[in-house]
């Protein structure tokens, strides 16, 4: 299981996805307060379910299709967040009133796509493997 490099790709994705967005601040308003995730119901959602489908795609390391499968259903989670992310600074609060600073946490939606195409390749080369393998007998 560990041995694969796609666990260790859906690791760091768990790790962007659970342990990060509680560490780096979506961004700071401006009387100088940090704004994270956690003040906004739907991004406790849209995260905490990336974050179980992270944990459960490491955990499913013999059913490569479902892997597959929830790697691309997290990627879709990834980029409604980071829209959600891009839509409340740019027009809900105005960029002059409230926020004055965007953090590091709007951008780990994005680092969290990144490395779970990485890990769809890898699943996706496994069994591509496999089916040869399978082809030869």
């Amino acid at each position: 299981m560990i041995q694969r490099i796609q666990t260790i790709y859906l690791l760091l994705a768990f790790v962007v996805t659970g342990v990060l967005p509680f560490i780096f601040p979506l961004w700071t308003m401006a009387d100088g307060k940090d704004y994270f995730f956690m003040q906004n119901q739907v991004y406790i959602v849209v995260l905490g379910l990336s974050t179980t489908l992270s944990l459960l795609s490491i955990v499913s390391y013999k059913k490569r299709q479902n892997q597959f499968v929830m790697g691309r259903l997290n990627i879709i989670l990834n980029l409604i967040l980071l829209g959600l992310f891009v839509y409340r600074s740019l027009n809900l609060s105005g960029e002059t009133v409230a926020v004055s600073e965007k953090g590091i946490g709007m951008f780990l939606p994005i680092v969290a796509i990144v490395l779970l195409v990485l890990a769809n390749k890898a699943i996706k080369k496994d069994e591509d493997l496999v089916k040869s393998v399978d082809r030869l007998r």
